[in-house]
């Protein structure tokens, strides 16, 4: 389905010792140092020899932050504090300008996409991308969410705007959501990729009461048990529980790493995307940098599965691709001081390695 191709890994231990003689102590700039690794490794993937590979300079080029919205039909079920209709709402927001996500790309330079997956009121903005793929999936718990063709397609929506992107000279991508509801979907993936009961997958969302969230776990639990005979497959699991903008998230996720562009993991209901991603083809993962740790209850142990730690750990629980956003400078200082720190060579100080 995606031709991924595992990182070369030919240049590590260059990349390993160009870091380790720069002029600190070894690991002395904690989580930025395996992060350099990670980007230089993705971004040196086309250079063959050592010659070429001594003369780069690994850059961040036009980073992209796509907003996917999409409907949910569970949402109808009181699982959320906020109807459907503030789906389409925000969209409109984002095209106007007006939400957080479009402060954090305006103030740290990423450039904005919002596409429209499926919600229920489509947003006449020149500005929003059309990528529908329905106006609200089916409640998760009384049906199959959407058809496997519905999914494929969003694949294929996604593919289209990340190779648009790739042509475009973009080379760091970031996902963010919209979708009352969708913390829901989110947490019965969760719940069916990592075999863990619905109560421990079932968070506040964006503020709901214990009342709602009793009722968001019940809707899981259903959701688990009526699909049950789906949950095995990643592409019918994500058509048994997934949203449409969660479909086009993984379909991009695995497209910019078939590219060989780093992309950045927003929150719990991106992280859930990641984890369908990395079961369609494991070799995605070594594209993902993960950027936050939410104040989804569920989203640390997601981490945890994964073996990875994330760049921030700020309490945040917005989504829109907020802390996915906020992590830029972080890859920024990673890639500033692998290219501009002098060694000990290169100052004259006393090696320490």
């Amino acid at each position: 389905m995606y031709s991924i191709k595992p990182l070369n890994t030919q240049f590590e231990t260059l990349i390993s010792d160009k870091i380790n003689h720069k002029t600190k102590p070894l690991g002395a700039l904690g989580l930025l140092e395996p992060l350099a690794q990670q980007l230089v490794s993705i971004f040196s993937q086309g250079i063959t020899t050592q010659s070429a590979f001594l003369d780069f300079q690994p850059a961040i080029n036009q980073p992209t932050l796509i907003v996917f919205a999409g409907d949910h039909g569970v949402a109808a079920q009181g699982v959320s504090i906020a109807p459907s209709e503030v789906t389409a709402q925000m969209v409109a927001n984002f095209a106007a300008g007006g939400a957080a996500i479009n402060v954090f790309c305006t103030q740290l330079g990423w450039q904005l996409e919002v596409a429209d997956c499926g919600t229920l009121t489509k947003v006449p903005n020149a500005r929003i991308r059309d990528c529908r793929l329905g106006h609200i999936t089916e409640p998760l718990n009384q049906h199959m969410a959407m058809s496997i063709e519905q999914v494929q397609q969003g694949f294929s929506n996604a593919k289209q705007l990340v190779l648009e992107l790739k042509k475009s000279g973009c080379n760091t991508l970031a996902f963010g959501e919209m979708g009352i509801g969708n913390t829901t979907s989110a947490a019965a993936i969760m719940a069916a990729m990592l075999k863990l009961p619905a109560s421990e997958c079932v968070g506040k969302g964006t503020g709901v009461s214990d009342e709602v969230i009793a009722r968001k776990v019940k809707v899981v639990e259903q959701a688990l048990l009526l699909h049950k005979t789906q949950l095995d497959d990643p592409i019918s699991m994500l058509a048994a529980l997934g949203g449409f903008e969660i479909v086009h998230i993984v379909g991009a996720m695995l497209s910019a790493a078939e590219q060989q562009m780093a992309v950045l993991v927003d929150g719990f209901i991106c992280n859930a995307a990641a984890l369908v991603a990395i079961a369609i083809n494991p070799n995605v993962k070594a594209y993902l940098i993960f950027a936050h740790s939410s104040n989804e209850q569920g989203h640390s142990k997601m981490l945890a599965h994964l073996k990875v730690r994330p760049l921030l750990q700020l309490d945040l629980r917005l989504g829109e691709g907020t802390g996915a956003a906020l992590s830029l400078p972080l890859l920024q200082s990673a890639l500033g001081f692998y290219n501009k720190m002098a060694s000990f060579a290169d100052a004259a100080v006393d090696d320490v390695v």
